[in-house]
């Protein structure tokens, strides 16, 4: 039996003014918070929510950008060039997950131990700046999948505006776009550590092996994809739309050469094709829409 499952279309949006009025109801909960620090990436859901902060409290809303060997280069450029775009306050703050065993070792409590590790010095930061309030991207959707960072948020306080606000993916992404942001279509993102099955330990050194063969994919013209480490094996995820040009002795020549250049011994091309949260299959959860 084929393991492949059939996705019904997505869901219909609101009609604009109740989107509007959702908005609108994001913005009441920033104001009421008066001072944040904004857990920023500058994937779809942040950049909304760092937007959105910027717009309700101005000056006194700061995005706050994690230096990571676990965040791909390009993202933390893109990431810092939407909010000088946007004139949205940013600092960039320091984290040190990889020297923690307990991150380093994979196991189905990473996304746990890297987010307590962000929250922690967002709070420190948060100290030196006189902001205690933390807030972070996570939305309705989020709340089905197995998050582990998602404990770390209560256990530090961590506000969701985008879960009180109701608001869904699709839903930020469209307000996103009305808004003229450039990240609305953006397509989902994840720490690179994410691309290393659990078990095997999380090196800068792996990490940056799926970096530079995703920015090499990118080059070629895709756009959907993941590089998935299972130490000797790159495991290739390509979008079921792109699946086609990825199908050819061409294209199987250009991905073996990127990979074996890379240290990996063998390439591979996975049939069921690009899908949310793949890693988490096998610790036997379901695999829902975060983007890993």
């Amino acid at each position: 039996m084929s393991s492949l499952v059939t996705l019904g279309p997505p869901p219909a949006l609101p009609d604009a003014a109740s989107l509007l009025a959702k908005q609108e109801a994001l913005l009441a909960e920033l104001r009421k918070l008066g001072s944040v620090l904004v857990a920023y990436s500058g994937g779809t859901d942040s950049a909304y929510l760092a937007w959105a902060a910027q717009q309700a409290l101005g000056p006194n809303a700061i995005a706050v950008l994690a230096d990571s060997h676990s965040i791909p280069e390009s993202h933390k450029r893109d990431a810092r060039e939407f909010a000088a775009e946007f004139g949205i306050r940013y600092e960039v703050i320091f984290t040190q997950e990889f020297e923690n065993p307990d991150y380093a070792r994979n196991d189905g409590d990473r996304c746990f131990h890297c987010k307590d590790e962000l929250f922690i010095q967002m709070q420190a930061f948060g100290q030196q700046m006189g902001i205690s309030q933390i807030v972070y991207g996570v939305n309705k959707d989020d709340l089905g999948d197995y998050r582990p960072g998602q404990r770390a948020a209560k256990i530090h306080q961590v506000d969701a505006p985008l879960v009180k606000a109701d608001l869904s993916k699709a839903e930020i992404r469209e307000l996103s776009r009305v808004a003229g942001l450039p990240t609305w279509n953006r397509p989902a993102a994840a720490c690179l550590s994410s691309r290393i099955a659990y078990g095997m330990q999380v090196t800068p050194e792996n990490v940056k092996q799926v970096e530079t063969g995703e920015e090499q994919l990118r080059a070629l013209g895709f756009r959907q994809f993941r590089v998935r480490h299972h130490g000797d094996l790159a495991r290739i995820e390509i979008a079921r739309d792109e699946m086609e040009r990825a199908l050819t002795m061409e294209m199987a020549g250009e991905f073996t050469r990127i990979f074996k250049a890379l240290g990996f011994h063998f390439v591979t091309l996975d049939l069921q094709g690009y899908r949310q949260g793949s890693m988490n299959e096998s610790l036997g959860v379901a695999v829902g829409n975060g983007g890993r």
